[in-house]
């Protein structure tokens, strides 16, 4: 029988930070708790997938596979057992934290995100000391290099996860004293749930509004949205009994605080098929016009749903966006060359 409210408490850190050690505590301590190590998915697809595949990149959360499997496995356990999920896992990378983390809100499903964080030099020191049962000398030495060449990036992401998360400082602490110093950080709230958008994932095709934002130097806006991988432009889904054009205006207010004076012209029109889970559908870009210095430097982001913004050149955007989105912005600027708009299907012009 489920009680309570569904809730993941998510352990992040270095390798050798504990977590894992820490989760099984936590699991025991917490009501309801269930311990879910998504090396699990990782071992999985190792076997899974073909060789050539995995050796297409260097780490399996380079897989959008793992991701993707992370949060399905997750929101399934929940459905299934109710109550709290403990995931020790290392998330270094700003952008999968991000879809991951949108994926279970996307699945109403909130996230409370603790980092552990002893001082390197104790890092260090579990690495070096650090054995698997069972597992041969030359395994034991693979994972220590291993270990010891992600320090540099745990360095770099230490900016965006101490402002992300719940920080411990768990360098002279057990794993159980870790475990309880969470547990009530769960329980008063210390640690709080993770301030990003819930948007509900679509059952069916849906029309997609965006807006296309020039500066003087004519580069195109892009937005950086918290709760998905990859740039975007302003805008979001239609509702229900909106119109596109509207809804493209809406968006552009809520994302970044810039009131249209006038109805956006439209650019394109692009039929983006299904590629499961993704059902696809109609997605629209306007044209926003071009806005002055002054007026670019009164955008403002709402905290929970985007992290950034920028102009860029149609090349830069090549670097950014994904590449479906990039096609049809390509379709929208040549629209907007040639002062007439363009059907496309899979962002290639048709007709």
């Amino acid at each position: 029988m489920r009680r309570g409210v569904d809730v993941i408490v998510w352990i992040n850190g270095a390798f050798g930070a504990g977590k894992t050690s820490t989760a099984r505590e936590l699991a025991g301590i917490l009501p309801d708790g269930t311990l879910f190590d998504p090396e699990l998915i990782a071992d999985a697809l190792r076997v899974l997938l073909p060789a050539k595949r995995l050796a297409e990149v260097s780490d399996h959360q380079d897989l959008p596979s793992w991701r993707r499997l992370v949060v399905d496995t997750a929101a399934a356990l929940l459905g299934e057992l109710g109550g709290v999920l403990v995931v020790p896992m290392t998330l270094l990378r700003q952008e999968y934290r991000d879809e991951v983390f949108g994926g279970l809100a996307a699945r109403r499903i909130a996230v409370r995100h603790v980092l552990l964080a002893p001082a390197e030099t104790i890092l260090r020191e579990r690495i070096a000391t650090r054995e698997e049962p069972g597992a041969p000398p030359e395994a034991d030495l693979r994972a220590r290099q291993w270990a010891y060449e992600h320090l540099p990036a745990y360095r770099q992401a230490l900016g965006w996860l101490s402002a992300d998360a719940h920080v411990i400082d768990n360098g002279v602490l057990t794993p159980r004293e870790t475990a309880e110093r969470i547990a009530e950080a769960v329980r008063t709230e210390t640690a709080p749930v993770c301030d990003i958008v819930q948007t509900p994932e679509p059952t069916r095709e849906t029309v997609a509004a965006g807006v296309l934002l020039f500066d003087e130097r004519d580069r195109v806006l892009l937005v950086d949205p918290t709760y998905k991988a990859g740039w975007e432009f302003p805008g979001g889904v239609v509702e229900a009994g909106e119109a596109p054009a509207r809804a493209g205006v809406r968006e552009v207010a809520e994302e970044l605080g810039l009131v249209l004076d006038r109805t956006p012209d439209l650019l394109v029109i692009d039929w983006e098929p299904p590629q499961p889970p993704g059902y696809g559908g109609l997605r629209l870009l306007f044209d926003g016009g071009r806005l002055s210095d002054a007026a670019a430097a009164r955008l403002r982001l709402p905290g929970p749903e985007l992290r950034a913004w920028r102009f860029v050149t149609e090349d830069e955007a090549a670097d950014l966006l994904p590449r479906h989105r990039y096609e049809r912005l390509r379709g929208a600027l040549r629209a907007r060359e040639r002062g007439r708009p363009l059907y496309l299907e899979a962002g290639a012009p048709v007709g």
